[in-house]
C-alpha cells in the first residue's frame, strides 16, 4: 500500500498537518497528522471532509477564451499581450491583481514580485484584505511590524482565554478543543466577547453580548481598570512609548457605549486582572469593522501595559481565517506592503527589494486596496484585471456594484479551479489551475508555522501551478531572467535569501536558514515556526521588550470608540452581521461538493430574534425578505435567541450557483478602516419583511436541478441534489414545471394533485426506481427532508407520502457532520437510554467527539429533551 503523504489542510489558518492516501478511484483517504504541532491528528468537519471534494465535475480543465477552449500557448500569449499593450496605452496603475489566502506562498511571491517589481505598480491586493488587515495594521502600529507574539502552546498554559469577535468552536475547532483540554487540565477560564451566542459560549464562564462595534470602549475600560487596580507592569512600560496619552484617551471613553451592565464590566476586569496568564484571541468580529485597527490597538495596549506578551501563556493572539493568510502577508501580497515585512513606503527597503530582484523602480506608494480597487475598475481607471483563486463578485461588500465592475472591465482573467463562480462566469480568459491536493509548495498559519503542501493527485487536463502561470506571463511580458524558475523549491530559496535582507535590516521575518535547502530538503522540510536563521529560532516575540519600531520600543495608541459607520434608523432598524457557519468555507467552491458539509444547514438563512420575529409575523421556516441600501436578499427565518432584538445574522457563503437571493455581501456597505482599508462586514444596517410567497417547494434529484424561481437554494447530498423553492407568481402546470426543473421531458411520472389546497406531488421514475421528486404546497413544505434526500435511485414506492416508513428509523437533519449522525438519533438516544451529557452521548453515538464543534448543540438538545420530560 501507498505510504500517505504528509500535508496541510486547505481551510482555516490553524494550519492542520494531514495524511493524504489516493484511494484508487481518483478520491483521498483523508487523516489528521499526529506528529503536525498545530492539530496532533485531531480534524475538524471540513478537513475530515477533504476527499469528498477531490473530484473532476466541476473542474476547470483547458483554457477558455470567451468560453472556447483554447491552448496554453495562445491563452498565455494573450495574457501577456492584453496587460503589456494596456500598460503601454495606459501605464502600469491601469493594471491590477486580486489574489488570494489560497495561493502557497512561493505562487503568492511571484505575483508580488511580477506586479510590484517588474510591471512596476502597487496595484496587488489579496482576498485577505476582508479578514485581517486591520491585525496588519494593529501589529504595525504597536510593534513597527506584522508580528504574531505567541504561539499555539499559549492556548495550553493560558489560565484564562478571552474570545473576542471569535466563534473559536465553529471556525477554528482544533484550537478550540486545546482550549477545552487546558480547561480540563488546569481550569483555564474562558470569557466570549461578541454581540451573538455562539457554540463558542456553551463552555465559557462568562459571554460579554456587548453592543456591535463597542469592543474598543471595553478594552479601554479594562485597560483604566488596571491602572486603578495596580496592575501596570512599570518595568516592562519602559520598553513602551505611549502610555500616558493612552490611558488619557481611555479614562475619557465611555463604558455605556457597550451597552453591558457595570457587573458585567466589573466582572471581567476582575477576572483579567487577576489572572496573569491570559490569551486574547481575536477574530473577524474585531477585524472586519471600520475601527478594526482601532479594536486591535485597544487589545494590545492592555497587553502591553501588564506586560502580558511573549511569555507562555500569555498574549494577543490573532487568529487568521485562510490556509495562507500569513503566507500572504509574509511576501508583501497585500497593497501596501512588501515582501518579508519590508515597507514599500520606506526608501532603504524598496532600494533593497529592487536591488535583490534586479528590477526595475517599486512603486513609492501604496497600491489600491480590495475596495478602492473594484471602484477603480468600476471608473475604468483599471482596465485589465487578473483574479487568482476568489470570488469577488460574491464576498466582496457592495457585492452587486463589484460584479457590474467585473463585467464592465476591458479585459478580465480569472484562474481558479473551476469556470462555476459568479466571478469566473465574468471571465474574458479562464486559466485551469492546480487544486489544493495537486500543488506543492507551503503554507504558514496563524502561529508563523510553515508547512509544507505536498501533491498527492496528478493534475487534471492542462491544469498548471500558479507560480507557473504567473511566471510564464512573466517571460512573455519580456522579464525573462527574473521568472526562469524550474519548481517551487527554487522560488522557496529565492525568498529565504531575501528574507535574510529583511534579517539584515532589523525585520523579525527572516528565514534564511532555510535558503540553502536542496530539492530533497525542501521536498523533506518539517514544519517550521519562523524565524530561522543564524542565532534565530521560532519562539515568542516580544517577551524580551526588544520591538521593531526606530528605538525599539512598543508603541501605546490611543483610541476611542465610535458607533458602526452605518446609522441604524427607521428605514433600515435592524443591525446586520454576517459570518461563516459550522460547515461551509467562503463561497462553497470546495466545502459545497461534499454533500456530508451540506447536510448540518443546507439553505442560507437568517438568525431573527423572537420578539422581532412576533412583530413583523414571521414564523420558523418562514422566509423573509432582508434589504439594505445596497441591496436585498431572501433568506429563511430562523428564530433564535442567540441574537439580541433589533440584531440579526446571516452567513455569507451562498452564491448565485447555491442560492442567488441569498448573496449576502450585496447587502453590505463598501465602508472600510481608514488605516487598514479592511470593509465593515458585521454592522451592516437593514430591514426586513415577511416574503409571502404563493407556493413553496421541495426537491430532490438524483442529477443537478436547474430552478427558475425566486428564491432557490440548491445543495448535494449522497444520492444526488436537493433544493428549496419558492415564488409569487402562481404556477399553472406542475408537471411542466416539474419536468423542466429536473430536464425529464419523457420520464414516467406518478403524481398526487390538490388544486383547492395548492399542494402538488410529482415522482419521476426509471422502472421501479425513483429519479426525481417534487413537493410544493402554499406553506413551507412538511416532509421529512433527511429521509427523501436518501431516495434517488433507489426503489421507493411510498415516495410520494413525504415520510419516512412506520419500519425505518428517521435520524433527522445531520447534527454531527464528522459521523453523520441526526437530531433524532441523539434524542432518541437521550431519552431511551437517560444520557444526561455531551460525553454520554458521545460514548453512545460519537457525536462530538472528533472536532467538537457540534458539542454546544448536543447540549442543547438534551436540555430539550428535559425540559420535556419535566412538562410532561
Amino acid at each position: 500500500m501507498r505510504a500517505a503523504t504528509r500535508s496541510t489542510c486547505a481551510y482555516c489558518g490553524v494550519g492542520c498537518g494531514v495524511l493524504l492516501t489516493p484511494d484508487g478511484h481518483g478520491g483521498l483517504d483523508v487523516k489528521g497528522d499526529p506528529d503536525h504541532p498545530a492539530n496532533r491528528g485531531r480534524l475538524c468537519s471540513k478537513g475530515a471532509a477533504l476527499g469528498e471534494t477531490v473530484g473532476l465535475d466541476e473542474r476547470l480543465l483547458a483554457p477558455r477564451w470567451h468560453g472556447r477552449e483554447i491552448g496554453w500557448d495562445a491563452a498565455l500569449q494573450t495574457v501577456a499581450d492584453r496587460f503589456a499593450n494596456t500598460i503601454a496605452r495606459h501605464g502600469p496603475d491601469s493594471v491590477a491583481f486580486y489574489v488570494s489566502g489560497q495561493l502557497l506562498t512561493e505562487d503568492y511571491y511571484v505575483a508580488n514580485k511580477l506586479m510590484k517589481g517588474f510591471i512596476g505598480s502597487a496595484n496587488i491586493d489579496t482576498n485577505s484584505r476582508l479578514c485581517m488587515a486591520s491585525t496588519v495594521a494593529g501589529h504595525r502600529r504597536a510593534f513597527g511590524t506584522d508580528t504574531v507574539p505567541g504561539t499555539y502552546e499559549d492556548l495550553d498554559e493560558a489560565d484564562l482565554v478571552v474570545l473576542v469577535g471569535s466563534n473559536l468552536a465553529w471556525c477554528h475547532p482544533v484550537l478550540y478543543q486545546r482550549v477545552l483540554a487546558a480547561r480540563a487540565a488546569r481550569g483555564t477560564r474562558i470569557v466570549v466577547i461578541d454581540p451573538r451566542r455562539t457554540a463558542s459560549c456553551e463552555q465559557a464562564d462568562m459571554h460579554l453580548a456587548l453592543a456591535p462595534g463597542s469592543d474598543v470602549a471595553l478594552f479601554n475600560t479594562l485597560l483604566v481598570a488596571l491602572r486603578e487596580g495596580g496592575a501596570l507592569d512599570e518595568g516592562f512600560l519602559r520598553h513602551v512609548e505611549g502610555s500616558d496619552d493612552t490611558l488619557e484617551a481611555a479614562h475619557a471613553d465611555d463604558p455605556a457605549k457597550t451597552g453591558l451592565s457595570a457587573e458585567e464590566i466589573d466582572a471581567f476586569c476582575r477576572m483579567w486582572m487577576g489572572t496573569e496568564r491570559v490569551v486574547t484571541v481575536f477574530s473577524q468580529g474585531v477585524n472586519q469593522s471600520a475601527q478594526g485597527s482601532d479594536k486591535v490597538n485597544a487589545i494590545l495596549n492592555c497587553h502591553l501595559a501588564t506586560g502580558r506578551i511573549g511569555r507562555p501563556g500569555m498574549g494577543p493572539f490573532s487568529v487568521t481565517g485562510q490556509p495562507n493568510a500569513m503566507g500572504g502577508r509574509e511576501v508583501g501580497g497585500l497593497a501596501n506592503t512588501l515582501a518579508c515585512h519590508l515597507e514599500l513606503e520606506d526608501p532603504a527597503h524598496r532600494a533593497a527589494v529592487q536591488a535583490f530582484w534586479e528590477s526595475g523602480p517599486l512603486p513609492q506608494a501604496p497600491g489600491l486596496k480590495a475596495v478602492e480597487m473594484f471602484r477603480a475598475v468600476g471608473r475604468g481607471d483599471i482596465r485589465a484585471l487578473w483574479i487568482i483563486h476568489t470570488n469577488p463578485a460574491v464576498s466582496m461588500p457592495d457585492a452587486d456594484a463589484v460584479k457590474a465592475a467585473i463585467a464592465g472591465c476591458d479585459f478580465v482573467v480569472v484562474s481558479d479551479v473551476t469556470g462555476a463562480t459568479d466571478t469566473a462566469r465574468l471571465a474574458d480568459m479562464l486559466l485551469p489551475a492546480t487544486a489544493w491536493a495537486e500543488k506543492d509548495g507551503t503554507v504558514t498559519n496563524s502561529d508563523r508555522t510553515i508547512s509544507r503542501q505536498r501533491a498527492v493527485l496528478p493534475a487534471p487536463g492542462a491544469a498548471r501551478p500558479d507560480w507557473a502561470i504567473l511566471a510564464e506571463v512573466g517571460r512573455r511580458m519580456g522579464f525573462h531572467a527574473a521568472f526562469d524558475y524550474a519548481g517551487p523549491a527554487e522560488i522557496f530559496r529565492e525568498y529565504a535569501a531575501l528574507s535574510g535582507i529583511a534579517g539584515q535590516m532589523g525585520r523579525d521575518f527572516d528565514i534564511s536558514g532555510l535558503g540553502a535547502l536542496d530539492e530533497a530538503g525542501y521536498a523533506a522540510l518539517p514544519p517550521t515556526r519562523w524565524p530561522v536563521s543564524p542565532g534565530r529560532s521560532g519562539g515568542r516575540f516580544f517577551g524580551d521588550g526588544r520591538f521593531f519600531h526606530p528605538g525599539g520600543k512598543a508603541r501605546m495608541l490611543p483610541v476611542t470608540a465610535r458607533p458602526p459607520a452605518a446609522r441604524a434608523g427607521r428605514r433600515y432598524p435592524f443591525r446586520l452581521n454576517t459570518g461563516r457557519i459550522r460547515d461551509q468555507w467562503h463561497t462553497m467552491t470546495r466545502t459545497a461538493l461534499s454533500p456530508r458539509l451540506s447536510a448540518h444547514l443546507a439553505e442560507p438563512f437568517l438568525d431573527l430574534h423572537p420578539e422581532d420575529a412576533a412583530r413583523l409575523k414571521v414564523s420558523a421556516a418562514d422566509l423573509v425578505r432582508v434589504k439594505s441600501p445596497e441591496g436585498q436578499a431572501i433568506l429563511r427565518a430562523r428564530i433564535t435567541r442567540d441574537v439580541a432584538p433589533g440584531q440579526v445574522f446571516a452567513p455569507m457563503h451562498w452564491t448565485g450557483e447555491t442560492a442567488p437571493s441569498a448573496r449576502i455581501d450585496a447587502l453590505v456597505a463598501a465602508v472600510t478602516d481608514p488605516v487598514s482599508g479592511q470593509p465593515e462586514s458585521k454592522a451592516a444596517v437593514a430591514a426586513v419583511e415577511r416574503f409571502d410567497a404563493a407556493w413553496y417547494g421541495f426537491a430532490v434529484s438524483a442529477t443537478p436541478l436547474a430552478p427558475e424561481a425566486e428564491y432557490w437554494a440548491r445543495a448535494r447530498t449522497p444520492a444526488g441534489w436537493r433544493a428549496e423553492l419558492a415564488g409569487r407568481a402562481p404556477v399553472a402546470d406542475w408537471e411542466a414545471e416539474a419536468r423542466r426543473l429536473f430536464g425529464l421531458p419523457d420520464a414516467p411520472l406518478q403524481s398526487l394533485m390538490d388544486a383547492c389546497r395548492g399542494s402538488a406531488r410529482l415522482a419521476f421514475l426509471d422502472g421501479d426506481r425513483l429519479i426525481a421528486a417534487l413537493f410544493v404546497s402554499r406553506a413551507p413544505v412538511a416532509v421529512m427532508r433527511d429521509y427523501l434526500v436518501t431516495l434517488p435511485g433507489t426503489a421507493v414506492p411510498e415516495a410520494l407520502t413525504g415520510r419516512t416508513p412506520a419500519d425505518r428509523p428517521d435520524p433527522g437533519p445531520v447534527l454531527c457532520s464528522c459521523f453523520g449522525v441526526g437530531v433524532n438519533t441523539i434524542l432518541t438516544a437521550v431519552e431511551r437510554q437517560g444520557l444526561m451529557s455531551v460525553d454520554a452521548v458521545g460514548q453512545a453515538l460519537q457525536a462530538g467527539t472528533n472536532c467538537g464543534s457540534c458539542r454546544s448543540e448536543i447540549a442543547g438538545l438534551i436540555a430539550r429533551a428535559q425540559t420535556k420530560e419535566a412538562a410532561e
